[in-house]
C-alpha cells in the first residue's frame, strides 16, 4: 500500500480519482510524513486504543493510525473522498469509514458501539473554520475522551494556551483550559500540504481532565458570563454583563461580587483568570438563589 504521506502517491490517488478540492470543506491534505509520525506520537496510540479520526481527506493520517491503533473510526463529511479512502485503506481491516458530519453524530453512542463506552482518543487535521465548533461539541458533549490531538491554524493553537492580558486570551483559551490541558506538540508551515494554505498550522495535544481544575457549580452560567465579557473586551466587566443578553444581573450586582473578591470593579474579563470566573459565576449564582 503506496504511502500517502510522500507527495507523489498523493498526488497519484488525486489523478486516478480526478478529485477537485472543495473550499466549502476546508479540504488540506498533508504530505509530510515528519508531521504524520509527530502526531501518532504526540496522541500515544497504541493497540490498546479506539482513535476517532475526524476528516480522514484520502486517508493519509488514517494509515498511521491504522498501523498504531487498535480500532479506527474515520468520519468523512465529503462523499466524494469515500471511495478513495475504501481503495486507500484497503489493507486494513482495522478501519471504519462513516461518510457523516462530525458535529451531527450521536458520539455517545458511538463510543458505546465502538469501545464499549470507554475512552476514545481523538485525532484531526481540522478544517480551520470549524476548529471551535469541534472542540466545543467534543468537550461539552461529556463523550468519554483521553485526549483530542488536532491539527490547526497555528493562531487558534495560540489561543487555546493563552492566558490573561494577552491578546490571544478569549472564551476559547477559557473553554479548553477548563477541560483540558493543553500542549502545542509541533509547528507546521504551509508546504507540508496540498493545496497550500496561507497560514502556518500546529499540532495541539489536549488531554481531558477527570475533574476541571476549577469549580463552577454552574457550568452553562459561567460559560454565559465568560462569552459575554468578550463580546464586548473593551468594556468593563460590570458593564459588558449588565448589558448581555440573556444574563439578568446589574451592574451594581456585579460590582458587589467583584470588590468582595478584592477585584477592582473597573476590571475587564480579559484581565480574570479562570479560576475568578468561577467564583464570580458561583456568587451571582448564590446571589440569584438567596
Amino acid at each position: 500500500m503506496a504511502t500517502l504521506g510522500i507527495p507523489s502517491n498523493t498526488i497519484e490517488i488525486l489523478q486516478k480519482y480526478h478529485f477537485n478540492f472543495q473550499k466549502k470543506f476546508g479540504q488540506n491534505f498533508l504530505i509530510d510524513t515528519h508531521v504524520l509520525e509527530k502526531i501518532i506520537d504526540a496522541a500515544q496510540i497504541t493497540k490498546e486504543d479506539c482513535v476517532v479520526e475526524v476528516g480522514p481527506g484520502i486517508g493519509t493520517m488514517t494509515q498511521y493510525l491504522a498501523e498504531s491503533a487498535g480500532h479506527v473510526v474515520a468520519v468523512e463529511i465529503d462523499k466524494a473522498l469515500i471511495p478513495i479512502l475504501q481503495d486507500t485503506l484497503s489493507a486494513y481491516d482495522n478501519v471504519e469509514v462513516m461518510n457523516e458530519d462530525i458535529l451531527k453524530v450521536d458520539l455517545q453512542k458511538l463510543v458505546e458501539e465502538k469501545n464499549g463506552g470507554r475512552p476514545v482518543k481523538v485525532v484531526a487535521n481540522l478544517p480551520y473554520y470549524i476548529t471551535t465548533p469541534i472542540v466545543m461539541g467534543l468537550f461539552e458533549s461529556r463523550v468519554p475522551l483521553q485526549s483530542v490531538t488536532i491539527m490547526v491554524q497555528k493562531e487558534v493553537a495560540e489561543r487555546m494556551q493563552a492566558g490573561p492580558g494577552t491578546k490571544d486570551y478569549g472564551a476559547l483559551s477559557l473553554a479548553v483550559q477548563y477541560y483540558a490541558s493543553a500542549e502545542v506538540v509541533a509547528n507546521v508551515p504551509p508546504n507540508c500540504f496540498i493545496p497550500r494554505p496561507n497560514v502556518g498550522s500546529a499540532v495541539i495535544r489536549l488531554t481531558r481532565y477527570s475533574t476541571p481544575p476549577v469549580e463552577a457549580q454552574d457550568e452553562k452560567l459561567m460559560f454565559a458570563i465568560i462569552r459575554a465579557s468578550f463580546n464586548q473586551r473593551r468594556k468593563m466587566l460590570a458593564n459588558g454583563l449588565g448589558n448581555a443578553a440573556g444574563l439578568s444581573f446589574g451592574k451594581e450586582e456585579v460590582r458587589e461580587a467583584l470588590l468582595s473578591m478584592g477585584l477592582s470593579e473597573n476590571i475587564r474579563g480579559e484581565a480574570m483568570t479562570l479560576s475568578q470566573f468561577a467564583q464570580l459565576s458561583n456568587l451571582l449564582l448564590k446571589e440569584r438563589t438567596s
